[in-house]
């Protein structure tokens, strides 16, 4: 399905989960206010369609708000929390979502149509998505791995969420005498790998624009053990694993004699410094990072960009600069990635 929608960002999603509590409380308790004088308030538009009495009456009898709060991919490397329920959301898309939910699991965010021209829609979570997370023109779709049975079904085993003929075809495809046949998470690897694949981008960029992206079979067991290997490392750099960033060597500076107040106001790229105000840059960076597309955003941009006027506290200067080595990262692996599609 699609991402979730919102329609009220603003008020349903934060960074700051106490506050996203805080909301929620004063939303479920201000039942003397009239509806009006209650959005005036909070800064909610009573949007059609939206009983917003009923949303409060139903928040009001949630005996834990703080169990409605869940981890979200708002944007490519930008994972906020939710007020994940019906009188404040939308679409939950919950047929999907839930799956997201009720245990690990990967997902696959993509599109199936892009109008940027960068045939960059391609993403992957392990948590809740925001319907434009994977896609910035249109509206991201949500591929979970697994699917996960309802809670009163007595069989709580998870099920591979691929087409059975498909995968058995896949794995005899990719049946290799080193590497034996591939795992579940090593196919949606390979899906990963094949999307980042340049020739691919490439050859198919006209059909990608207007339709949801078709998988090629691999070629030959190698050709799949390969591509899935960096989808792997892609999969895990975009899901922002510490021990597969490693290191940041951009550090954050303030020009010799002037003072820093880490706020973020007017960005630039300009000889290796991604510059935030006046005074102060990150150092070292590569071009390719500033300028990298993923999901039709330029997410070294984007991120500073949804964060003007605000001051960057140590972890947010430590979250800019694995944003900077995974962008780059992406690049180089890129760049590595071939198939035979003739």
């Amino acid at each position: 399905s699609s991402g979730v929608i919102t329609a009220r960002d603003d008020f349903s999603i934060d960074e700051d989960a106490g506050k996203l509590l805080a909301r929620g409380h004063k939303f479920a308790s201000s039942e003397s206010k009239s509806d009006e004088d209650f959005c005036a308030e909070l800064g909610l538009s009573q949007k059609k369609g939206w009983n917003i009495s009923r949303a409060r009456r139903r928040l009001s009898n949630v005996e834990d708000l703080e169990a409605l709060i869940h981890p979200i991919s708002y944007r490519p490397f930008d994972n906020r929390k939710i007020i994940f329920d019906e009188s404040v959301v939308w679409t939950t898309a919950r047929s999907t979502m839930d799956h997201m939910l009720r245990g690990e699991n990967l997902c696959l965010v993509t599109a199936r149509s892009e109008k940027s021209g960068t045939c960059s829609h391609f993403y992957v979570s392990d948590k809740l998505v925001e319907t434009k997370c994977g896609e910035r023109t249109t509206q991201s779709a949500v591929f979970p791995l697994y699917l996960y049975p309802d809670e009163q079904e007595l069989d709580q085993t998870p099920r591979v969420n691929f087409d059975p003929k498909l995968y058995k075809k896949l794995k005899n495809l990719a049946k290799h005498p080193t590497h034996d046949t591939p795992t579940e998470v090593q196919v949606f690897d390979y899906i990963y790998g094949v999307l980042h694949c340049p020739a691919y981008r490439e050859t198919y960029a006209e059909f990608l624009k207007i339709d949801f992206p078709r998988i090629p079979w691999p070629a030959t067991p190698d050709e799949f053990w390969n591509v899935s290997a960096m989808g792997t490392a892609l999969r895990k750099l975009h899901l922002m694993d510490p021990s597969t960033i490693g290191q940041t060597p951009y550090p954050f500076t303030t020009m010799e004699g002037a003072e820093g107040d880490n706020v973020v106001h007017k960005r630039s790229f300009a000889d290796g410094k991604i510059w935030i105000n006046k005074t102060q840059y990150f150092a070292d960076a590569p071009e390719v990072s500033w300028t990298f597309y993923i999901g039709g955003y330029q997410p070294a941009q984007k991120w500073l960009k949804d964060r003007k006027g605000r001051a960057l506290s140590f972890d947010d200067v430590k979250h800019y600069q694995r944003i900077l080595k995974i962008l780059s990262e992406t690049d180089r692996i890129m760049k590595t990635i071939e198939m035979d599609l003739t």
